[in-house]
């Protein structure tokens, strides 16, 4: 019999183990070659696991498990022949139903005797004068009250729960539901955990904000979205703006397209930016190669692409590695406010948020524009806050004006139009 031990290849670099997050085959099950048979989750994304040959899967992990790179999760025996399919379940003979023997006479169970009445005093169902001040306040009868004091008396507990309803309910007698739910972490999650905390606790992060007028943005995605949809094959979104503002930035300030590494400094001559997408798994950060050459349309046709890929669960981690400089937009989820958390071993991150109609000043008059407030927080290690303000004002300069900034003052080429 031929077996091949399928082992767990390695995801990316310095990936020493994956958790397997769901098998998609059932022990015994026949599976084709590279049909997928189970995802794994590492801690920078979730992929696929294919069938390396046919035939009888026999698995030797569950799901949960925690396993090392090298290590054999299934064994696949490529001498089975592939099924001609199910017959269907033969159904089981009906067993004749044996005589039923004869039932002894039911006998009645005794009756249990009923409880002996407590004997009646002078105290039963009188309340105790705190109980008779808490009846009287709230309108009640004491005949309304079971008394649990001594020979019956009506005790002040006693009254003030049988006040409650009077109250209108009280948490001394809600009810529902108190169940909880314990679900294990999974890597991905726990890495970004961990990475998080490590961030808050070896950098030096500010954040600094400022606001952005998105009048011509608006106005020139409603005068080109048609023809440039139908030019280029996508939708001309908010990113590729954001994204092009953002290298133009980074490159008049390079300290913050920058890391540290130990006691040096390492400066990037190019501009990789990563791009923060809610997907099943949680948030992912793909990245844009060189994004600083690509055009409105690259840019959007690129985003698309992989944001695709995240939610469909088939990113790789070569594809959410090596970014630069990261962009989060908090506003798809109505974020008016917030203070980013920069995606180590990069030095700065942008945060977007929502577009409020709002009333600003311009030219001494009080007029409604559409605002996004932005935020930018930064490592203070490595840029200094002269640096920082002067990023942020420099890319709310190119949102504010984007066809003279960004599109060289003619909009219909700067679209590729």
């Amino acid at each position: 019999m031929s077996v091949l031990e399928m082992k767990v290849p390695s995801p990316g670099e310095s990936i020493t183990e994956v958790e397997i997050a769901t098998w998609l085959v059932k022990d015994g099950d026949y599976v084709e070659k590279d049909q997928p048979i189970a995802e794994v989750d590492s801690d920078k994304a979730t992929l696929e696991l294919p069938a390396e040959q046919s035939g009888i899967i026999t698995l030797k992990a569950e799901e949960g498990d925690v396993v090392q790179v090298g290590q054999v999760v299934c064994l696949i025996d490529m001498d089975a022949a592939k099924p001609e399919g199910a017959a269907p379940a033969a159904e089981a003979p009906k067993q004749e139903e044996a005589p039923k023997a004869a039932e002894p006479a039911k006998q009645e169970a005794p009756k249990p005797a009923a409880p002996v009445a407590a004997p009646q005093t002078y105290a039963t169902g009188a309340p105790s004068p705190a109980a008779k001040k808490i009846l009287d306040e709230k309108g009640m009868d004491a005949a309304q009250v079971s008394g649990t004091g001594r020979d019956g008396r009506i005790t002040k507990t006693d009254a003030e729960l049988a006040a409650v309803p009077a109250l209108g309910g009280s948490p001394l007698t809600a009810t529902g539901s108190r169940s909880t739910t314990t679900t294990k972490l999974s890597v991905l999650r726990r890495k970004i955990a961990q990475r998080l905390v490590s961030v808050k606790n070896e950098t030096a992060m500010l954040t600094t904000f400022n606001e952005v007028d998105m009048s011509e943005i608006f106005r020139l995605r409603k005068q080109y979205k048609e023809e440039f949809a139908q030019k280029h094959g996508v939708g001309l979104g908010f990113m590729s703006f954001f994204t092009k503002a953002v290298t133009r930035a980074l490159q008049m300030y390079p300290d913050v397209n920058a890391s540290i590494d130990g006691d040096f400094k390492v400066n990037y001559d190019f501009c990789d930016i990563s791009i923060a997408v809610s997907g099943p798994k949680g948030l992912m950060v793909p990245v844009l190669r060189n994004a600083e050459n690509m055009s409105f349309s690259a840019v959007e046709a690129n985003i698309k692409d992989l944001a695709t890929k995240v939610r469909d669960g088939k990113i790789t981690v070569d594809e959410m590695t090596g970014g630069t400089f990261t962009i989060t937009n908090g506003g798809t989820f109505g974020s008016m406010m917030s203070t980013p958390i920069i995606n180590p071993p990069q030095s700065a991150i942008l945060g977007m948020h929502n577009i409020i109609q709002r009333p600003v000043a311009v030219d001494g008059q009080v007029v409604i524009r559409p605002m996004m407030y932005v935020a930018m927080s930064y490592d203070h290690r490595i840029i200094d806050g002269k640096e920082s303000v002067g990023f942020l004002v420099a890319v709310k300069e190119a949102i504010d004006n984007p066809v003279g900034i960004l599109m060289g003052g003619d909009e219909r080429k700067g679209l590729g139009l």
